[in-house]
């Protein structure tokens, strides 16, 4: 095998109906794709290279920057923003173009979730699932949520959506992105080359100078409170092997392990001891153990 299969990703910039899809393309091209990866809530593909890189040797991985993300060229509107179909019907068309068998669809967080949806959308088109601390809520949240009038009424009152609006949307520099954000908040878990990546690819140079946040504050808010989507139907519909990974403080999933048993009794569900909801940062030796197990 080739030496560069062990060096960093290559980019690219994948056509989809509506504009570019930036990814990093790890592993042998001369395979086919074996995961595709999702980035959570106002990351990108970058934030996971430290975590996916080492699988180079053995699966070729896709992780993608989501519209509104990274270096994705894709309109990304908040106020049409009401669920994350924009983010499904996004990932079915990157998978419309790839060759080869279904792949394995991974994620964290909304990434998760979306892969999820994506799934439930075209189950033949994916090989099985693997979810670190996917977002979903109990089914009558879920079905609240999507009535007509709940996304625009709530929006912003959900908080972390409230936070997301707010966050301070530049900088100086790179440099002091990077300081700032060190050691807190979200942050706290992360490994110095996990921030790192995550601010290279997270904020964009301005031509006046400073550097600000490639996912805009307004979108990031936009996605937390966009929640008209149905990932229980979704989650019906899957034929393929789904396993879950939940953080143990402050997870996402929010849904009882008998309801998504009851829903699909292909899943698996593991409770991570000691694990935030960032738990792909803090235990990538189990992101990794995962995905090789299930895409081998």
């Amino acid at each position: 095998m080739d030496a560069a299969v062990f060096g960093e990703p290559r980019r690219r910039m994948i056509r989809l109906p509506d504009g570019e899809m930036a990814a990093l393309d790890f592993g042998d091209e001369a395979r086919p794709v074996d995961v595709v990866f999702l980035h959570a809530n106002g990351f990108n593909a970058l934030t996971y290279r430290s975590i996916l890189a080492p699988l180079a040797a053995t699966l070729r991985i896709l992780a993608v920057d989501q519209r509104g993300h990274g270096a994705s060229r894709l309109p990304a509107d908040p106020a049409k923003l009401l669920s994350w179909k924009f983010y499904r019907d996004d990932l079915l068309a990157l998978l419309a173009t790839l060759d080869g068998p279904p792949p394995i669809l991974a994620g964290h967080s909304m990434g998760g979730t979306v892969s999820l949806l994506a799934a439930g959308r075209r189950p033949e088109g994916v090989r099985g699932l693997v979810l670190f601390d996917p977002v979903m809520f109990p089914r009558l949240m879920a079905l609240g949520a999507q009535l007509p009038w709940a996304a625009r009424r709530i929006g912003r009152r959900i908080p972390i959506a409230e936070a997301a609006y707010r966050r301070r949307p530049g900088f100086d520099s790179f440099e002091a992105a990077f300081t700032a954000y060190k050691g807190r908040g979200a942050f706290k878990t992360w490994s110095d080359v996990q921030l790192a990546d995550y601010v290279a690819a997270g904020f964009r140079a301005k031509a006046d100078g400073g550097v600000e946040l490639a996912c805009t504050p307004a979108w990031e808010a936009a996605s937390f409170a966009g929640q008209a989507h149905d990932p229980w139907r979704a989650l019906s519909r899957i034929k393929s092997p789904v396993t879950v990974f939940r953080a143990e403080r402050g997870s996402t999933l929010r849904a009882s392990p008998e309801a998504l048993k009851r829903t699909n009794r292909r899943v698996l569900l593991t409770t991570v001891p000691g694990t935030s909801h960032f738990l792909p940062m803090e235990r990538p030796d189990l992101v990794r153990e995962a995905l090789l197990d299930a895409a081998l």
